[in-house]
């Protein structure tokens, strides 16, 4: 199946191409599918790693990551969550979560970056291979979590093919736009103040 979030498509721009788990099973044998929520989204499985915080920080950042200034923050996050840019214009988010004591949940998501307007809008998926691979690179242990069924997933038997697909407006960026606005908006206090002395 393929999951087409978005409708439209801007050539200049790369879309985003990602596997999520579909069909699962546990380790009491139970098998469910993952679920598609409203919003056209998969629900967030969570990898799960027993590892001391700054170590996974630092993990994140060794691969490229920086620090998010400005989040909407979720329970329980340690600390601020992390950014990769990928191509434009998406960027990975990831955030640590607690999940219990000495576990610690990574929770990812590609949007497209807030480097754009339209990161507040903007369609985004969970995802989970991309850490996967992240950790294994590193031989850090992990294990992921269905919250909603509350089990460790222990197979995959297949996956859902999700693409992410680029707005069909041109992505904006705001902080030239706060630069042009506030050089026009200085421009006609000057031509306001030259007229009053």
């Amino acid at each position: 199946m393929l999951l087409n979030i978005g409708s439209f498509e801007n050539k200049a721009m790369a879309e985003y191409l990602t596997k999520y788990p579909k069909t699962i099973s546990f380790f009491d044998g139970l098998k469910g599918v993952v679920n598609i929520e409203k919003s056209s989204n998969v629900e967030q499985l969570h990898v799960v790693v027993k590892k001391n915080v700054s170590e996974l920080f630092q993990m994140f950042l060794q691969e490229g990551f920086s620090k998010v200034k400005f989040e909407h923050k979720q329970p329980f996050q340690i600390g601020n969550g992390l950014s990769l840019k990928l191509k434009k214009p998406w960027e990975m988010h990831v955030r640590l979560v607690e999940l219990k004591k000495e576990l610690v949940a990574i929770h990812a998501e590609v949007e497209i970056s807030r480097d754009y307007l339209q990161h507040l809008f903007g369609q985004r998926t969970p995802v989970i291979y991309e850490i996967e691979n992240m950790l294994k690179k590193y031989e850090i242990e992990y294990k992921v979590w269905n919250n909603r069924i509350k089990k460790y997933v222990h197979t995959v038997f297949d996956n859902y093919r999700i693409k992410l697909v680029t707005p069909n407006l041109p992505v904006f960026a705001w902080k030239p736009m706060l630069f042009v606005i506030g050089t026009v908006a200085s421009m006609y206090l000057w031509k306001y103040l030259d007229t009053i002395f």
